[in-house]
């Protein structure tokens, strides 16, 4: 959605006048780091920055020996990432998202520790993952809608999930979604409610509102990556990632509408 928001931004083209100023934000390349945490651009013409910064669970991460480089991280659920904390005063326009990231190989690999109220999680009822990132996102919501009214010039949106459609398998067993036809399960949209329940149960009653983009981005099957990634590997295909211009245009302009 960033990407694409920059390419509507720039019309795709290399701007000279558009300024990196993601040091300014703290986003810069960490030592070992393959990429930052984030990136954000400032358009002189307009003085408006647009910003990424990448918090894949929506969760404060807190080392646990900040002296060892192979530490584990407190995952603390009921506590939005500092990145948000520190620089609500800055934003104009908030988009909150979570989702795919949540799963036991992810928390695994990353050395991530769910806490709750400062301490380790030994609550049951939200120990399971789906539980726990619910959980996550009704609590930063919660959080977000708290803050508004310190900060009436901002605009706070929390978007949907977006689809995966993989076919015949998962991306690891032979999962595939290489349909090359628009809208060929249909082109229209009939239910009432957002077929990402927990984004539209955190959102309710609350001054954040949905950008819900699951439903009409699930009828798009054929526009993932698939197979034309710049790194295939024989047998896997991307059917979680979009191709670009594409349906996170789509996004964007929803967003743009609700702006006006």
């Amino acid at each position: 959605m960033f990407q694409s928001m920059m390419c509507m931004a720039t019309a795709g083209e290399e701007r000279t006048d558009v300024e990196d100023v993601g040091a300014e934000y703290g986003l810069a390349l960490a030592p070992g780091a393959k990429r930052p945490d984030g990136w954000a651009y400032r358009f002189p013409s307009t003085n408006t920055t647009i910003l990424y910064h990448w918090s894949s669970t929506l969760c404060d991460l807190e080392p646990l020996n900040p002296s060892d480089p192979a530490t584990s991280y407190a995952m603390h659920l009921d506590r939005p990432p500092a990145f948000v904390r520190d620089n609500l005063h800055r934003i104009h326009v908030l988009v909150l998202n979570t989702g795919h990231h949540w799963n036991r190989g992810k928390l695994r690999a990353n050395k991530w520790e769910m806490y709750v109220g400062g301490s380790p999680n030994h609550n049951k009822n939200i120990a399971a993952i789906w539980k726990a990132k619910n959980f996550t996102i009704h609590s930063v919501v919660k959080w977000l809608d708290a803050q508004l009214p310190r900060h009436p010039h901002l605009k706070a949106f929390y978007r949907s999930i977006s689809p995966r459609h993989f076919f015949n398998g998962d991306w690891d067993t032979g999962g595939r979604c290489d349909s090359t036809s628009p809208l060929a399960k249909g082109s229209g949209i009939s239910q009432n409610r957002s077929e990402d329940a927990d984004a539209e149960g955190a959102v309710t009653g609350t001054r954040v509102k949905l950008l819900d983009v699951t439903a009409l981005s699930r009828l798009r099957d054929e526009g993932h990556i698939s197979r034309y990634s710049i790194k295939a590997t024989q047998g896997i295909q991307d059917c979680l990632h979009w191709c670009l211009p594409g349906v996170p245009d789509t996004w964007n302009e929803i967003l743009a509408a609700q702006l006006l």
